[in-house]
């Protein structure tokens, strides 16, 4: 028993316990469910929400999830995740790309979250129109990051201890309370705002509509957002070897979590959707809104809106937190293999990467000024939204790709579990995934009908420029390493006071 620590058989003796199938669901759920920003987005879709949300659930959420648990199984004693996968495909120009893509799409996503925080902080002060000034909310995403990264810089252990009861208290608890506010205004005889669709644009004839009316792709532009929420699965894809029988275990842990994350998603989205009204569904202010309406016609209790904001706002900021310093930290093992210039190789005495939180920093306040020159915050919001979408929609393409790629190159490469099917399971599976990826991936190019976009050639640029320039750093990058990049131990560097 006092084998050195280094030996490799050391770490499986020691795994007795495994991982249930509810576990593992509850960890998905939770990794896809980061916070309620997600709603409003949802409820501008009225009852064909449904439609949407079947599409993500089917055509992304089930292949992205075993697909990504066949490679998790198979790279498991290698560390990098969708790099090692998509390396072992197609070499470390691809999977220097899928890497790049996983890490900077959550930096663009980053503004976002934030601005869902805004304005939870905005409702909480009692001013809630400063959620749609852009000048208050690039300011806000401006200092809140620099703050969190400032924060983080020291050490993030104390977020991941805290990460548990924020998604609590701050997405399933007010998110239950939506819920009951919503039985309550039904309840009470109050107008079902989505039986009352008035909308010439989207051919809105005041009644309910349960399927998507489809005039072109404009019109379902908020699909490729929707497929967004559900993104993250993957990375539970590492715990299928601690799961008894993972071939029969995984497959329903993923069903599982999928019926949570939806019903999650839907039970949060329907009550906004029958209070507030179509035409008043604010991208980052939706779930206040709902709050507000019905606490000020029932209590007139302006604190208790209040409250609710604050926690939302707490689901909202631990989010940013509990993924600020992870992503980074997958790119810099990019190093090993000199993917990296050596500026961006150090690291604190606090084992985090300090010149790439630095960059990361700049991004988001690049991303975050856009704010302050585009008069609509929710046209911003779904923009910001929609480059995150075309970026992280491109590494899962790499994703499936590789899957079935490697099926070929290495057939005898050790899967503890399999996509059901074999070769022909595989295409299916990954198939299905890559093809509804793409789809999304296409509609998020175009503008929205439900939003006063302006200039739609303006906002259809700044996505296509924003998509070409963070997926051409990456290769320009692994064109112009030299043998001195590879990374060779750096003495810490001292944090920034």
């Amino acid at each position: 028993m006092d084998q050195p620590v280094s030996s490799p058989k050391v770490v499986p003796k020691t795994k007795t316990a495994k991982l249930s199938v509810g576990a593992i669901a509850l960890m998905t759920a939770a990794a896809v469910v980061t916070s309620l920003r997600g709603l409003p987005l949802i409820a501008k879709e009225e009852m064909t929400m449904f439609a949407y949300l079947g599409f993500a659930v089917i055509l992304y959420l089930i292949p992205a999830s075993l697909v990504s648990a066949e490679l998790g199984g198979a790279f498991a004693d290698k560390n990098g995740g969708i790099y090692a996968w998509v390396t072992a495909a197609f070499g470390k120009r691809w999977g220097f790309l899928a890497i790049w893509l996983q890490w900077i799409q959550n930096v663009v996503w980053y503004p976002v979250a934030l601005t869902f925080a805004a304005a939870a902080l905005a409702y909480t002060i009692g001013r809630p129109a400063m959620a749609d000034n852009g000048i208050y909310v690039g300011l806000f995403c401006i200092i809140a990051y620099w703050l969190a990264t400032f924060v983080v810089l020291r050490g993030v252990e104390i977020f991941a201890k805290v990460t548990n009861w924020t998604f609590v208290i701050g997405t399933i608890g007010p998110g239950l309370v939506l819920v009951g506010l919503g039985i309550y205004w039904v309840m009470t005889g109050h107008p079902i705002a989505w039986q009352h669709l008035t909308d010439p644009a989207l051919s809105l004839q005041g009644h309910a509509r349960f399927w998507p009316a489809i005039s072109g792709l404009g019109t379902i532009a908020f699909l490729a957002g929707i497929v967004l929420l559900f993104a993250g699965v993957e990375v539970q894809a590492v715990h299928v070897l601690d799961m008894d029988k993972p071939s029969t275990s995984y497959p329903a842990a993923i069903g599982l979590a999928a019926i949570i994350s939806l019903l999650i998603f839907a039970l949060g989205a329907v009550p906004i959707a029958a209070i507030v009204s179509y035409q008043k569904i604010s991208m980052q202010a939706g779930v206040f809104e709902a709050f507000a309406a019905v606490i000020s016609n029932l209590w007139h209790q302006g604190w208790l809106t209040a409250l609710l904001s604050f926690l939302v706002g707490i689901g909202a900021i631990s989010g940013v937190f509990a993924w600020l310093g992870s992503p980074s930290k997958g790119l810099l093992a990019t190093a090993n293999d000199g993917e990296l210039p050596p500026i961006l190789h150090a690291k604190n005495k606090n084992g985090m990467p300090t010149h790439i939180l630095l960059v990361q920093g700049v991004i988001v306040t690049i991303m975050s000024s856009l704010y302050f020159v585009i008069k609509d915050v929710s046209v911003v919001f779904f923009l910001v939204s929609a480059m995150t979408i075309a970026l992280y929609l491109i590494a899962y393409m790499l994703m499936y790709a590789a899957a079935i790629r490697l099926r070929y190159s290495q057939p005898a490469l050790a899967r503890p579990f399999r996509v059901p099917g074999g070769l022909p399971g595989m295409w299916l599976v990954a198939g299905v995934g890559f093809v509804g990826v793409l789809f999304s991936f296409v509609v998020a190019f175009f503008p929205p009908d439900q939003l006063p976009v302006g200039s739609p050639v303006l906002y259809v640029t700044l996505v296509v420029v924003g998509t070409v320039f963070f997926c051409g750093v990456p290769l320009v990058l692994h064109q112009m390493r030299q043998p001195s990049w590879s990374r060779k131990p750096v003495l810490p560097v001292a944090a920034p006071r």
